[in-house]
């Protein structure tokens, strides 16, 4: 009898290919990365870009998971709301409020989003939950 598979894990966060190539650029000249997606309104609701060290990651935060290999988190609070949520990073022409890396540029990240399927939130039911805190 053949063992069961584990079922993939269901990812809360992806990147679009035109935001992918923005990080590419940002980590050529910046190094490592990584983006924290926090409360507020107007930009403080958009992900937030930051040299790896530059941002603290709370004990609250929450990590969602890596897009083009940079952890992304979220605050604790605003994961409450968005726990249903897949969020996509991507870019758009345009400055953004804020320290994100990607505004000398010209373009600001944001945040698109959809609600998980039925299937996806019946996957996660079962998951462990996401980590919080800054990695160990």
């Amino acid at each position: 009898m053949a063992a069961e598979q584990p079922e993939a894990e269901v990812a809360r966060v992806a990147v679009t290919p035109e935001a992918a190539a923005v990080i590419r650029e940002l980590r050529a000249t910046h190094g490592p990365l990584m983006f924290h997606q926090s409360g507020g309104c107007c930009d403080g609701s958009a992900p937030m870009c930051y040299a790896q060290r530059e941002f603290r990651i709370g004990q609250r935060d929450v990590f969602l998971g890596e897009v083009e290999g940079c952890p992304v988190y979220i605050g604790g609070a605003q994961f409450e709301y968005w726990q249903h949520t897949h969020l996509t990073v991507d870019v758009v022409k345009g400055r953004g409020a804020g320290f994100s890396l990607e505004a000398p540029m010209g373009v600001r990240f944001l945040t698109r989003s959809r609600v998980f399927t039925d299937e996806e939130y019946e996957r996660m039911k079962h998951a462990p939950p996401p980590r919080r805190g800054p990695p160990e």
